[in-house]
């Protein structure tokens, strides 16, 4: 790949973005130096490297990508035996947390990966050399008094010292005796020993050494003579303390050197996964999308925008090359969108072939290429006495000495700069024979005549970057097909030039011209509708699509109602049998213990059996009202009114009419309300009210009370007294509804909550035993109670 296309198409500027998106200087490295490839094998695991990073952001909310540091230089001294400092020893356990935190992350990545888990697979975790480092530096880059058993001594033994010091010289600054001779009633430090500022005047009356004095002479330090001696101490304790200091740094240099090799490929794999996730979150930004790699030399971008520029200004474009047609020929007025053409699809080229997601829609197809050839720009030059056109053919004839059918050449304003007739004689020539090699090419021209030209030669397309002659100003789209025209008139027309000199103009030119630039500009204005209409269809389609998905999801939605309002129906038929056959099992308890031992047996058993059949008279209506084939009378549209209660046969539930159509009703279903055909509706006999006594009614609450007990109770958040009320009135309530075994949530917590329910639990008379939740449960937030 040539360096100078790099930077003619601003390749260097998408490095930048990329390089901004790491987080360590050997990430950054990368990004800066990262030079597309030729190679197709290459280009796909470098894709397929960002394709991962990608997937892991989208699933992940956070990457732990803090704390690697650049170690390079200091593992080198290290292996030359330089002792590191604790900042650096501080910045060696960042990196060698930074990996292990890493390795950790992608041991337990949910989605599949192939390339990024190589790399953290081949991460070494060093815990003993993380963990010395640790023992021995703070956070903050200082020797731990605990470092060592000698540094711990030694420190403590200088404070001890210090603190006498300082109790001497306290001593001596209260004293009434020294209090004339004191500039100044503090300690300070000169030459790491403590002093007092004493007035020059009386320097020699305080007994000890003078060490230093001020810039005007008015004041001399001097270390009394009473703390010369401990200060003497201190000196040696604080050497003793570097020597150990020094000791302890060395030992920790060294074990870091004999794992120097492998700390280099910590470092290697940690830059490897920190440029990945940079790709991916370039794509991100730019809102881009992973190319499909054609083996057939294709191109199709769609909605392609330049990512340098800015995304409210930049407009997408559509270019497609090499499956039809080899050369693109776009043709038109200089309004700047031909080269912003040129510019897109070579630096598209040259990202995919790096790696990069590209900012297009989705499913957009592009070739790899050997070569990427650019003739952009004014390439003038004063000091090789060059003019434009010169500059341009000297750059073409390079161009036409190395290229190969793999390779992409991309030519602005070809044959320009020299006579019109010559000009365009030579970009015939020029296209003729990059089209005989099958080289993909894409030119820009204003010459008329390369028009013709390329509606005569198979593998050549016209194409024009539309322009509105009524704002004056260009769209910037794309128009693939349709020859550009310069539409010199119609503006020179809108700026206000003279219609006697635009028509004079008219008759100096050929006719065939004109009746060709006439064909041009009807041939663009119906690909302008077309694509109106295009644009209008696609956007309908797209609003259909979405009807369709809202659609489904209201058919799935109420499938789903349907599905818990049948299963809400059956379990309430099979409480409400529950509920039957405890009234039944009450009925008889009762009967019992309302006869003694006197009553005759026979009067006894004929109550007994008066009871039963009346229960199994209730037990009869009850099966007869829940089955499905009850024969109720067919509602018609003529007897059905608001308000009347209906059964509907599909759904098996019972409802009330809303409102009647022509052949549907609408059914208020419990919450729901849908539409139902009338033929599925069947009339519902109204019952008489039963009347009850307060026993009866007593009763029918409490049964409905132990219908509606759940297997489990949440008592988060309450305190243990609280909680034991709770428990206790639920587990009454279980007990009663025959529940043999239900779920506390208490939650983890401070664990008080959860030991306070288990010691009631325990006692209580009612539990037969208690254990942890499952984890399906909830864990330890769950005690299982069997009762």
């Amino acid at each position: 790949m040539e360096i100078s296309v790099l930077k003619t198409l601003e390749y260097h500027k998408i490095r930048v973005m990329l390089a901004d998106k790491c987080s360590s200087i050997m990430g950054r490295e990368l990004a800066e130096n990262l030079i597309p490839s030729s190679e197709l094998s290459e280009v796909e695991e470098r894709i397929a490297e960002t394709k991962e990073a990608r997937e892991i952001l989208d699933a992940m909310s956070s990457i732990p990508l803090g704390g690697i540091r650049d170690i390079r230089t200091l593992l080198k001294r290290a292996e030359i035996g330089s002792i590191l400092a604790p900042d650096e020893l501080v910045a060696v356990a960042s990196t060698l947390y930074a990996s292990r935190r890493m390795k950790n992350f992608f041991m337990d990545m949910p989605v599949a990966l192939t390339i990024l888990l190589s790399y953290a697979e081949k991460i070494n975790v060093l815990r003993n050399v993380e963990n010395f480092i640790e023992n021995i530096v703070n956070e903050q880059g200082q020797i731990r008094d605990d470092a060592s058993v000698e540094l711990l001594h030694v420190r403590r033994e200088i404070r001890l010292s210090q603190s006498r010091i300082k109790d001497k010289l306290d001593g001596i600054l209260r004293s009434s005796e020294y209090q004339k001779y004191f500039q100044d009633a503090l300690v300070t430090v000169r030459n790491e020993r403590y002093v007092i500022p004493i007035k020059q005047e009386y320097r020699n009356h305080f007994p000890g050494i003078i060490h230093d004095q001020s810039a005007s002479g008015a004041t001399v330090f001097v270390e009394p003579m009473a703390v010369v001696i401990l200060n003497n101490e201190i000196k040696q304790l604080t050497s003793a303390e570097k020597n150990e200091i020094e000791r302890i740094l060395r030992s920790a240099t060294e074990q870091i050197a004999n794992v120097a090799e492998t700390i280099y490929l910590n470092c290697d794999m940690l830059a490897n996964i920190d440029f990945a996730f940079a790709k991916a979150k370039l794509s991100l930004t730019m809102q881009a999308t992973m190319p499909i790699i054609s083996n057939k030399g294709y191109v199709n971008l769609r909605q392609a925008r330049h990512p340098l520029i800015e995304a409210g200004v930049v407009v997408p474009i559509d270019i497609f090359i090499g499956k039809d047609f080899n050369t693109l020929l776009i043709t038109g007025p200089n309004t700047g969108g031909k080269t912003v053409t040129l510019k897109t699809l070579g630096l598209f080229a040259l990202m995919t072939q790096a790696g990069l997601y590209l900012p297009v829609q989705n499913g957009s197809e592009i070739a790899i290429f050997n070569n990427i050839f650019a003739d952009i720009g004014d390439e003038q030059s004063i000091e090789q006495s060059l003019s434009t056109f010169s500059a341009h053919m000297t750059n073409l004839v390079r161009i036409l000495n190395q290229i190969t059918s793999e390779d992409l050449v991309l030519i602005d304003e070809i044959g320009a700069g020299t006579d019109p007739d010559e000009g365009a004689a030579l970009a015939m020539s020029i296209l003729e024979h990059l089209l005989n090699i099958g080289v993909k090419t894409i030119a820009t021209t204003h010459y008329s005549e390369l028009k013709t030209f390329a509606y005569s030669r198979q593998g050549i397309e016209n194409a024009s970057v539309e322009f509105d002659i009524h704002t004056l100003r260009p769209t910037y789209r794309l128009l693939i097909g349709v020859p550009g025209s310069s539409n010199a008139f119609a503006i020179s027309k809108r700026l206000g030039l003279s219609d006697h000199i635009i028509e004079q103009a008219s008759q100096f030119i050929d006719k065939d011209h004109a009746e060709f630039e006439t064909v041009l500009n009807a041939l663009e204005e119906q690909k302008i509708a077309y694509d109106k209409l295009h644009e209008e269809v696609i956007q309908q389609e797209q609003t259909l699509n979405v009807l369709r998905e809202k659609l489904a999801t209201e058919e799935s939605i109420l499938a789903e109602k349907k599905h818990k309002i049948l299963t809400k129906a059956q379990e309430e038929a099979e409480s409400l049998l529950r509920k039957t056959r405890r009234e039944t099992e009450e009925i008889i308890t009762e009967l019992k213990a309302q006869f003694t031992v006197k009553n005759s047996s026979s009067i006894r058993q004929g109550i007994f059996d008066k009871s039963r059949k009346r229960l199994r008279e209730n037990l009869e209506d009850l099966n007869n009202e829940s089955e499905e084939d009850n024969p109720l009378p067919i509602a018609t549209a003529n007897i059905l009114t608001p308000g009347m209660q209906v059964y509907v046969t599909t759904l098996k539930q019972n409802g009330t009419v809303v409102s009647i159509g022509t052949n549907e009703v609408i059914v208020q279903l419990g919450i729901m309300k849908m539409n139902v055909a009338i033929g599925d509706c069947r009339l519902v006999k109204e019952k008489a009210p039963i009347k009850k006594n307060n026993k009866d009614k007593n009763r029918d609450k409490n049964f409905m009370k132990i219908q509606e007990v759940a297997r489990q109770i949440d008592i988060r958040g309450m305190m243990v007294e609280e909680a034991e009320y709770a428990l206790g009135k639920y587990i009454d309530d279980a007990i009663v509804a025959g529940l043999t075994t239900v779920l506390v949530i208490h939650g983890k917590g401070t664990g008080a909550l959860r030991k306070g329910v288990r010691t009631y639990l325990k006692n209580h008379h009612y539990v037969r035993d208690i254990s942890i939740g499952e984890l399906n449960e909830g864990g330890d937030g769950v005690t299982v109670v069997q009762l």
